[in-house]
């Protein structure tokens, strides 16, 4: 896995990923400790919604960030929002108002919306071997996961030192040294992407694309699937830890720990996996394991607390987080195989935004529901989400599923360079090549323009 490390592009943009994600994971710690010296007993609130305030911002900015990305240089896009997440970082001590710790998330978390999906949309690019692609996946899910289970404990020996407003200048530097070395990457430049009806229409570009490729649909359900069992853990770790088996605080941590090593588990060896089994077999099998481990935590929810029902809810937060990383991993080679070079970014924007409106259901829900109705009734309720998703995307995503599809232009005139080799039939042009969704092809074949 760690061969793709030799390409120096990828190297300094892995390595600007990891201290990002770094200093990113400190002022998760410091905001909350903030927002308590703030709010106090109502810091939950102020939390909460800075939570919502993210994936608005998430869902919202994305799809524009994705239409305007192919004309502004990426190298320079990415060190503006490092720069402006370290802005950020930097003002956040000073705050006094809870208002103004919104206004700050939001700005954030914009910035957040913009780099990412432009950074995702970069990977393939410089990784063009898809099973070079694959392990800068994997490497991308390990950072992710090793991230949620260094940085509390590093915040906590820091802590132990200084205060946590000086958590904020770690994060300050790590947006900047992640701005330093995106500047030191030679990054491939965006193509212009020409598309009738302007902005607006490069924006909603990614949601069509989704829309008409089957399996991008099934994804987007693979996404829902995630989020429902995902936000029993985030949502409700601490209240199954804390309140139904009375235990410390460190117990929440080494829920959430088990989470982690599951993902970590199965990023290891997933790229091996998915060449052996494919991307279809291994993602739908995963997703079928949401519903089934969200049975067992309403049982054991249900159930009186003890040292056995304790493990049984840590194999089953392991397996939600094996199951996620065998979902969330793969995509991007979906994503990556579903579009043009020039519309990755639009594809990657759509991406973003769109699984994190799954989120944007699934995150009140857990907490709702696990408020109003109990524990084994939220986890019961998300696990009939999770499998009306599996089996949407089941039955969206055909078993026969080629990149190489025949179909035919009624509309192109035949001397059009797209028709080279092109046969006459009597409803057009027939020819044959790697389908994707773009200006020249509106539809699946088979099924309407939309």
């Amino acid at each position: 896995m760690l061969t793709v490390l030799r390409n120096r592009t990828y190297r300094h943009l892995f390595t600007a990923q990891v201290i990002a994600l770094v200093g990113t994971g400190l002022a998760t710690v410091a905001l909350s400790l903030l927002a308590y010296d703030i709010a106090g007993p109502d810091a939950s609130a102020v939390l909460g919604t800075a939570l919502a305030i993210k994936m608005i911002a998430y869902v919202t900015i994305a799809p524009w960030i994705g239409a305007v990305a192919d004309r502004v240089p990426r190298r320079a896009l990415l060190v503006a929002m490092d720069l402006v997440r370290a802005g950020v970082a930097l003002a956040l001590p000073f705050v006094t108002q809870v208002w103004q710790i919104h206004v700050l998330i939001f700005l954030l978390q914009a910035a957040s919306a913009a780099f990412t999906p432009t950074f995702q949309a970069t990977i393939p690019e410089v990784l063009p071997d898809e099973r070079d692609y694959t392990r800068a996946l994997s490497m991308s899910r390990l950072a992710y996961d090793l991230e949620s289970l260094f940085s509390p404990a590093l915040a906590t020996g820091l802590l132990a030192l200084v205060s946590y407003n000086w958590l904020f200048a770690g994060t300050v530097v790590g947006f900047a040294a992640s701005a330093a070395l995106v500047v030191s990457a030679v990054l491939p430049k965006p193509v212009p992407v020409e598309r009738a009806g302007g902005v607006y229409a490069k924006a909603a570009f990614g949601a069509r694309l989704f829309w008409a490729t089957p399996r991008l649909r099934a994804l987007l359900a693979l996404d829902l699937a995630v989020a429902a069992a995902g936000a029993v853990v985030f949502v409700n770790t601490v209240v199954v830890v804390r309140d139904h088996f009375g235990r410390s605080a460190g117990a929440v941590s080494v829920a959430l720990g088990a989470y982690g090593v599951g993902s970590i588990a199965v990023a290891l060896v997933l790229p091996s996996l998915l060449a052996r089994l494919g991307d279809r077999q291994v993602m739908l099998a995963a997703s079928y394991g949401f519903p089934i481990v969200l049975a067992v935590v309403a049982a054991v929810t249900a159930a009186p607390a003890g040292t056995g029902t304790w493990l049984v809810l840590l194999g089953a937060w392991a397996a939600i987080g094996a199951a996620s990383s065998a979902v969330l991993t793969p995509g991007g080679r979906l994503i990556r195989r579903s579009a043009a070079d020039e519309d990755l970014p639009a594809a990657y924007a759509a991406q973003f935004s769109l699984s994190h409106a799954c989120w944007l259901v699934t995150y009140p829900l857990a907490g709702w529901l696990a408020a109003g109705a109990g524990l084994p009734v939220t986890a019961g309720v998300l696990s009939g989400i999770a499998l009306a998703s599996a089996a949407a995307a089941t039955m969206i995503w055909p078993v026969r599923d080629p990149f190489r599809l025949e179909h035919i232009h009624a509309d192109l005139p035949p001397d059009h360079p797209h028709l080279v080799g092109a046969v006459h039939s009597s409803g057009g042009w027939r020819h044959r090549h790697d389908y994707v969704i773009d200006a020249r092809h509106s539809a699946w074949p088979g099924r309407k323009a939309v």
